[in-house]
Order: structure tokens, then sequence, then C-alpha cells
């Protein structure tokens, strides 16, 4: 079925994206697309613009991540699209839907050194799933629904369209058609069935759950397949929260005691990379369960690698009738393991030190945030602290960068989440070494009224640099920053709130005016500059 639509190439372009829920674009002002600016106007697209191009971006991945669609970023031609690089590799590396738009210098003209001509399209060819130009303006529905059935098929990731001007200011009178669904990936049922005898047998089995198991609407599926196959569950990125915290099967203090006694790691929607020691777990057997064949580990053997639909594979392994191994003693002793570190944490979450150390922040934290609350992390050491501490109460509630690591995804992500929520809490964990990268913004999120709360670790250093080269060389070199900054002054400057806290009695109600204020606040808590995070990860 399909429906005329007349109009220029903006209102062409938004109306094939309408299919697709999208109902918000991000974006800095320029001139090169205002067509999509009249287009979201006049249908009523929230538009929300921000001071620095990736976090347009961010933002659009924030809201792909958590409403499992595509987000949208409208960039302008030239830098307005280099800005956006970064952002748009986090979102290849994440596996995010973005779809971004830009304009292009004219292409009647093209060669002739028109305002910011530059070629986008080799620039994001090797970080998004499609690039391209739209040529002619009858065209731009089918190119755009045609790259956003490729962002959503699996395995997902950012396209990359751009307009030049004479395509998106003129006029045309097109077919719509329906949406294009995305792709099934359809999964081969004898390595399955493969993976599943190994699990069953499997005597002293492990989860590892990624973001792909949430972005891919398997997260009842997994929950089935644990209970079903009784095997302990630990999360990372977006997998956190999969299984609730309170859940039987939902571990995260004792995981190196569980990967150091397991015969089969199963490694869910997550790739084999310097997270997870680059797929070496010892003597385990490894399962390496993807969405999609581009997905299987080149650099390791696992014993058996399902790849395809996430639901579909998890819903088979739930169903396995075939020899199983019974787990109770083995669930059992994790379940011991884990409670005696958390026993040993307490001390740290209420630690009354000073300067403040980073894990006392999180125990007032856990005090204060909702079940539901969307946490954030933009940071080094004081946002590895949060992902030991904080767990999500439901899934899609943890953002953070993810292996691409690249920092200044934090304003972004909020205000993104801002957007998806604007009932739930929104906590902003912020190292003081990403601050320097998109705290600008915190004026968008006043002047758009989207209130998020921004607690900042200000240990006045890039302490994930520092303490290591230390370590290496005896000295530090470019690992200062100003101790005390005032972030908190900055953000009351471009209209919001804030304060700085120095003594950890003073947390507590620091936080509790944040999320009561109903505006952008930042809390400025000075931390230790000695303390460095116990680090396990092999980066290379």
């Amino acid at each position: 079925m399909t429906a005329p639509v007349s109009g220029h190439g903006g209102d062409l372009a938004l109306a094939a994206l309408r299919g697709y829920g999208i109902t918000e674009l991000f974006t800095l002002s320029g001139g090169h697309v205002f067509p999509f600016y009249d287009a979201a106007h006049r249908t009523g697209v929230r538009l929300v613009d921000v001071r620095h191009e990736q976090t347009a971006v961010f933002a659009a991945e924030a809201v792909a991540k958590l409403r499992q669609r595509p987000g949208l970023a409208v960039l302008t031609a030239g830098p307005g699209v280099t800005n956006g690089v970064s952002a748009i590799t986090s979102a290849y590396f994440n596996g995010s839907p973005v779809v971004v738009l830009a304009g292009r210098a004219p292409q009647w003209r093209w060669g002739s050194g028109s305002l910011q001509e530059i070629d986008h399209v080799p620039i994001v060819a090797s970080i998004t799933r499609h690039a391209a130009t739209v040529t002619a303006t009858d065209q731009v529905p089918a190119q755009v629904q045609a790259a956003v059935a490729t962002a959503l098929t699996p395995h997902r990731g950012p396209v990359f369209l751009d307009f030049p001007l004479d395509v998106i200011f003129s006029p045309a009178e097109v077919e719509i058609a329906e949406p294009i669904p995305p792709a099934v990936v359809e999964p081969d049922l004898e390595e399955v069935a493969k993976a599943a005898a190994l699990i069953g047998r499997a005597e002293r089995p492990v989860i590892i759950a990624g973001s792909d198991v949430y972005t891919g609407g398997a997260v009842a599926a997994l929950r089935e397949a644990a209970e079903s196959l009784r095997i302990p569950v630990y999360a990372n990125g977006m997998g956190r929260g999969c299984l609730p915290p309170g859940h039987e099967l939902a571990f995260s203090r004792s995981r190196r005691a569980a990967i150091k006694g397991a015969d089969v790691v199963v490694v869910i929607g997550t790739p084999l990379d310097f997270r997870l020691n680059f797929g070496d777990f010892g003597e385990a057997q490894v399962v390496h369960v993807v969405d999609a064949p581009s997905q299987l580990a080149r650099h390791v053997k696992p014993a058996a690698s399902p790849a395809g639909d996430l639901r579909a594979i998890l819903e088979a392994l739930a169903e396995y009738t075939g020899l199983r191994a019974d787990h109770a003693e083995w669930v059992a002793d994790l379940r011991t393991a884990e409670d005696a570190a958390r026993g040993l944490e307490r001390d740290h979450l209420q630690a009354d030190t000073d300067p403040i150390k980073p894990a006392r922040v999180y125990g007032e934290l856990r005090r204060i945030l909702d079940p539901d609350a969307v946490i954030i992390g933009d940071g080094g050491d004081f946002v590895s602290y949060a992902g030991k501490y904080l767990e999500p109460g439901a899934p899609g509630c943890w953002l953070d960068p993810g292996p691409y690591g690249c920092l200044g995804t934090g304003l972004g992500y909020a205000m993104g989440a801002r957007v998806t929520y604007p009932d739930r809490q929104i906590c902003l964990l912020l190292g003081d070494g990403a601050a320097g990268f998109s705290l600008m913004d915190a004026e968008s999120l006043v002047r758009q009224h989207l209130p998020v709360v921004i607690v900042v670790g200000n240990n006045g250093i890039w302490g994930l640099e520092k303490h290591p080269m230390k370590a290496l060389y005896g000295y530090d070199v470019a690992a200062d920053l100003q101790p005390g900054l005032r972030y908190d002054t900055v953000v009351r400057a471009l209209g919001g709130a804030g304060e700085m806290v120095s003594k950890p009695a003073d947390l507590g109600p620091a936080l509790k005016r944040a999320f009561d204020s109903g505006v952008p606040y930042l809390v400025n808590v000075l931390t230790d500059p000695a303390d460095a995070y116990p680090r396990s990860s092999n980066l290379a």
C-alpha cells in the first residue's frame, strides 16, 4: 500500500521516517538542512537543538537504545558532519540504529567551491552500515526507508544520507510505500542444538549477557533460558537489568570467581573483546551467541556460536530437553561468593573520609535512585565504580559509551533519556575530565526544560591515565586538571542549578535537593585523587 506525498525533500524524508515511530529530531542549526526543520515544525516532530553536533548524535543514539527503534540526528554540511563523527562511530560500535541525515553543497555546481563543500560519504562509510548521497528529490523516501531498514537489521548500526541543497529544497510528489521491515536473521538450528547440548551437560556454566539482548527484544527469552537451564547470569552494557537484581540467578560481584570456576562460558549479545579478555576464559569452553554472522568472533574459535535472532536462539535453549547436569551446588557456591563480596563493600559505600571516596557517592545514590531511573555513565574511574556498585532495577535503564570508550556521550545521552522518559529520574555520572567535552550542553537542557541530575566526580586528574602512567614510569605528565574546579558554577551560569560537596555527610541532602529541583542540577563532588579503580581488563 502506498500514499501520495508532496513537498520539498525535507517533507518527503520525514514522511518516510514517520512509519518507523520517529517523533523527535536532534540537531544544531544549519542552513543546509532548513527543509528538515520546516517539515518537523509543520508536522509536530519535536525539534531539540544542541551546542555541538556530537551531542545531537549521542542524543539520537540514546533514544535508539532506550526505545529500541531508530533515533534521528540532522547535521548541517561540512563541519556539522565531521563534528558528529565520534558519536556516529560510538553508535557503530554499539550497534545502535541511528539515522543521520545531513546537508550537502549543491550538486549542480559541485567542484566550484561552495560553502562547506566536501564529500561526506567516504568519511563516514567505514563507521556506518550504509552511507550515500541522495541525488534526486523523488528518490528521497525510497532511499530513506531502505537506509532505516538497514539500520534496524541485525547487526544494527547507524546509517548516513546526505542531501545536496538542490535536492532537499526542491519539490516533488511521490508515492511513499509502507515501511520496509528489517530482515530477520534465522539461526542455524544445528548450531543452536550444539550450543544447547554443551550448556546442558556443563557442570558449572555461566551466562554473560550484553546489550544486544536488550536491543534485540530478547530480555524475556534470556530469563526463560536461564531459569530453564538453571544458569547464573552476569551482564554488561544494556544487558544490565535484564534479570532484576533480586532474581535468584542474577549475579554481579562474583564474576571473577564464576569465570575462574566455569567449565562453559556462554556470552550472549556482546563481542569477545577486551572487556571479556578477548574470549580467553582459561580451560572453559566458550559458547558465543550473536545476532548476525558478521558478529562471529574471528580471533578465537568458540565451541559453538549460533548466529541469528537472539530471541529465537534463547527460546530454543530454554526448550532443550536433552541431558542436563545439576547446577544447584554451583549456583549456591556463587551465591556465597556474591554475598561475601557484597559484605566486604559495605565499608566502602559508607566511607566517612576526607576527601570523599567515589564509592561513598554510590552508597548515597543507591538510597535515592528509583528502580526505573536511567543511569548514564560518562567517564573513567568514577564511572567504573558506578558499574560496580549501581544495579539497574529494570532492563533499558543503563547507558554507557560502550566498547569504543568515547568520552562526551553524557549530555547527549541524558538529553535523549529525558526526551524519552519525561517522568523518570535521569542521573548522569560524569567524570571531571569527561565534563570538558560537553558540559556546555547543560544550556541546551536548561533552555528546552529538560531536567537532569548531573553528579560530577571531581578528583582534578585524568585518573584512568595518571595512576597507570605513574606505575609504569614512576612519574606522570598531561594527567592533571584544576583541583576543585567549580563545574556547579558553570551550570548555574548557564541557567541551571548546582552545588559543591566536600564532606560525605553532605552528599545525601545535596542529591535530594538535585532530584527535587526540577531543573538541570549539577552536584560537584570533590573526590579523592589518590583513589584508583582496581582494573583487570587487558586493553590490548
